[in-house]
């Protein structure tokens, strides 16, 4: 099999492309190196079952000539991180889109499958935990930019469930919670990377707010793992899938057991969300999946718990 993996030289691109290439297959990446780095897949670059191109999946040319190329396609160029989506609005909003939009319309006139990442983002404020994919979402107010990526990515699912729906294009659509590893950057304000580069620093672990909301993270290694079965999934198609870990923590509980478990010295300092992100910014209170989906259709649960992920983390940036 030929894959097209769209932010392929970004963080969860590069450990899915080396999943598949691990596997035998053959692999394009399309990115434009907004976000995504060379330097993640600078390992592979000597498979030759590897091609990069480097261009935007806004680029309906490039798109056309990519997708014609290859026999299935994983869409994970988006936007990256709040911090992006709080200081770009216009630019995450239009990538999303019109990237989806373009990239949905070669692939159905194609026929190519087509795994598009969304997000957990979707749910907005929902209070309804843990989160169904079926459940009801509850987006904030379009004054707060915070929402935007949110209502962006909902915009996504819509446009893959239409094309599934007139079509009948095969398009399965997964929301990711808060996936980690190595190649993580902390650039546009991931919690564990920063948390684990400060910790090693010897620096102030920076809770933003009371510290009070909580997150489920997962280990990348098991999210590749869950995209590849269900991409391979009929069961599946025209279904929204979530996948993430399921235990919960508080961010500051979690900036204690980074404290704890890298041996630092480092303490810990609480700031405003404001002083970060601005007017604007809301945030949830608990984001936890449910994942008796994945659970049914592909036998999928995580195998990593969060110290194994703080540990790769840590082993990463040391090596870096």
């Amino acid at each position: 099999m030929h894959y097209l993996i769209t932010g392929g030289c970004g963080f969860i691109g590069s450990h899915l492309a080396e999943s598949l290439l691990r596997a035998g297959q053959q692999v394009t990446l399309l990115d434009d190196l907004s976000t995504g780095k060379i330097s993640n897949v600078r390992h592979l670059e000597s498979n030759p079952n590897l091609r990069i191109l480097i261009g935007s999946v806004t680029d309906p040319d490039l798109v056309h000539e990519a997708v014609g190329e290859c026999d299935a396609v994983y869409h994970l160029a988006s936007a990256v991180g709040v911090k992006l989506i709080m200081e770009k609005p216009v630019e995450t909003i239009d990538t999303i889109v019109t990237g989806t939009q373009i990239v949905l319309e070669k692939a159905n006139r194609y026929r190519k499958p087509v795994l598009l990442t969304s997000t957990s983002e979707v749910y907005g404020k929902s209070t309804s935990v843990p989160f169904e994919e079926d459940g009801d979402r509850l987006a904030g107010p379009t004054t707060k930019h915070r929402w935007a990526y949110a209502c962006a990515k909902a915009l996504d699912e819509f446009m893959a469930m239409a094309y599934w729906k007139s079509s009948r294009l095969p398009v399965v659509v997964v929301r990711l919670f808060n996936t980690v590893g190595p190649r993580q950057t902390g650039q546009y304000g991931m919690v564990i990377p920063n948390f684990v580069a400060n910790a090693l620093a010897g620096e102030s672990l920076v809770v933003h707010g009371d510290g009070e909301q909580s997150r489920c993270f997962c280990h990348v290694e098991d999210v590749v793992r869950g995209l590849v079965g269900l991409m391979d999934c009929e069961e599946a198609r025209g279904e929204v899938v979530n996948l993430g870990a399921t235990e919960e923590v508080t961010i500051g509980e979690l900036a204690k057991r980074v404290i704890r478990w890298t041996n630092s010295s480092s303490d810990i300092h609480s700031v405003s969300y404001e002083s970060v992100y601005g007017d604007g910014f809301e945030d949830m209170q608990r984001r936890v999946p449910s994942i008796e989906k994945a659970k049914r259709l592909v036998g999928w649960q995580p195998e990593k718990n969060l110290e194994d992920i703080v540990a790769a983390v840590a082993e990463g940036q040391r090596q870096a």
